[in-house]
This record gives structure tokens, C-alpha cells and sequence, in this order.
């Protein structure tokens, strides 16, 4: 059985692509499928293994600027569920972290294409992932989620989710 996953991404700001952190400009992105030949371009510089992760799920998807598909500037799993979308692993490419990130927006942009899938599944963009602790109250705040009783798990509802792939879609 798979080992339970804790999100602990950072949501530093919700763009309407992403945004270069030194010049304000906006890129428009596109999230794709990685295939196996992307799994030659995540080198040691992620935390997770996601070469595992796309062989375990094969439902790995990559955040990339438009036309610019080798450089992949996030990543994020998904297993499709009953009613609802689950995030199992999701993270910014190791220039965008920290202080001196390249890009704002790339969680943000990676949880709005979670919630445009469930919304396209006909599950109207419920999303469910677990959280690291200390990150329940950030994520109720950038994303609007909402924990599920006590534990660890949260949601993202459908008017939250709407108001995600607003900012992040054309719709």
C-alpha cells in the first residue's frame, strides 16, 4: 500500500499564469501530461521521486511555459476518484522556491488545473489532498479549502474551485 502523502507546497500568490518574480511579466503555461521521455529531464533537484510516482500512477502532469516544454516549472499528481479529483503529490521546480524564485503562481496555476479537471470529470471541481499540518490554515486562506473535521485532509468546494479556475482559465 502506498505510503499517505502530506502536501506542503507554498501557494505564493494567485496569478492569472505566472509571473516572473523580478519583472512582474505573465507567461501563459499549459499543463500536460509528462510522458516518459519528460522523466529524463527531472533530475535530483526534486524532493519526491516522480519517476516513481509516474510509473505508480501515470497520472503526472507538468506546468509549462507555452511553447517552452524542457523547462518544466512544476509538477502535480492526480488520482481520479468518485466525485472528486485527489491530489497525491505536488511541487515547484526547485527554482521556484524560496525567496529567490523564478516564478509566482506555479501551485496556485497547479491547483486550478486539479479543480478544472474534476469541473470537466462533471464532478464540479471538488479536489481533496492531505496537508501537512502547520499548512491547514495557508490553504484556507490562498485556496479557500476547507478541513474535513480534524484530520489532515481537506477539500476544495465548488465555489472555491470556480473561483480557481477563473483566475487561472480562459472560461
Amino acid at each position: 500500500m502506498k505510503k499517505k502523502q502530506f502536501i506542503s507546497i507554498e501557494i505564493d500568490k494567485l496569478t492569472n499564469s505566472i509571473e516572473n518574480r523580478i519583472t512582474g511579466d505573465s507567461f501563459d503555461t499549459q499543463v500536460l501530461k509528462i510522458e516518459e521521455t519528460d522523466l529524463k529531464l527531472l533530475d535530483r533537484n526534486w524532493n519526491f521521486d516522480w519517476k516513481l510516482e509516474f510509473e505508480n500512477s501515470g497520472t503526472v502532469y507538468k506546468l509549462i511555459i507555452e511553447e517552452n516544454y524542457k523547462v518544466i516549472q512544476g509538477l502535480i499528481s492526480l488520482k481520479y476518484k468518485e466525485g472528486f479529483v485527489f491530489v497525491e503529490l505536488i511541487e515547484n521546480a526547485d527554482f521556484n522556491i524560496g525567496r529567490n524564485k523564478v516564478y509566482y503562481g506555479v501551485a496556485g496555476n497547479l491547483f486550478a488545473f486539479a479543480c478544472k479537471q474534476s469541473w470537466d470529470k462533471g464532478d464540479f471541481g471538488y479536489v481533496a489532498f492531505n496537508a501537512k499540518s502547520n499548512l491547514v490554515s495557508h490553504y484556507e486562506n490562498f485556496l479557500g479549502a476547507k478541513r474535513v473535521g480534524n484530520s489532515n485532509q481537506m477539500i476544495i468546494e465548488p465555489k472555491e474551485a470556480l473561483k480557481l479556475i477563473k483566475q487561472y482559465y480562459k472560461v
